[in-house]
């Protein structure tokens, strides 16, 4: 059973899967007016600083804290990350131009059928 994760066929399943995933994700973000931005694969969102910016070098998957070398900002991994992603998006949709607004009620109606979104208790309410 854990032997075919590895094998290419599954590889395939997995990208096909994420490709689906990411298609509806901008589906969803051009119906509703928000703006969809990619960053790249190889975009260093864990080793840079969020603070000052400064690359550090590749750390180990076990490295889930560090310390800034530059600024001495003591950093989480995800959060960094995090952080990172979205001041990259940030900067994407400045320079683009891209459409992007703030959720509005009037948006709320806009649900598709069978969906159970988290406003339908909050009409109800």
């Amino acid at each position: 059973m854990f032997g075919m994760a590895r094998t290419r066929l599954a590889k395939s399943v997995h990208d096909a899967g994420w490709s689906a995933f990411v298609d509806m994700l901008q589906y969803k973000c051009e119906r509703y007016g928000r703006a969809f931005v990619k960053i790249g694969r190889f975009e260093p969102t864990t080793r840079r600083c969020s603070v000052c910016g400064h690359v550090d070098g590749p750390k180990p998957l076990h490295v889930r804290e560090w310390d800034c070398p530059a600024c001495g900002t003591h950093l989480d991994r995800d959060v960094n990350a995090a952080v990172n992603v979205k001041n990259a998006a940030g900067r994407a949709v400045h320079a683009c131009g891209a459409p992007g607004r703030p959720w509005t009620k009037a948006m709320a109606g806009c649900e598709e059928a069978g969906s159970q979104g988290i406003h339908a208790g909050a009409r109800a309410a």
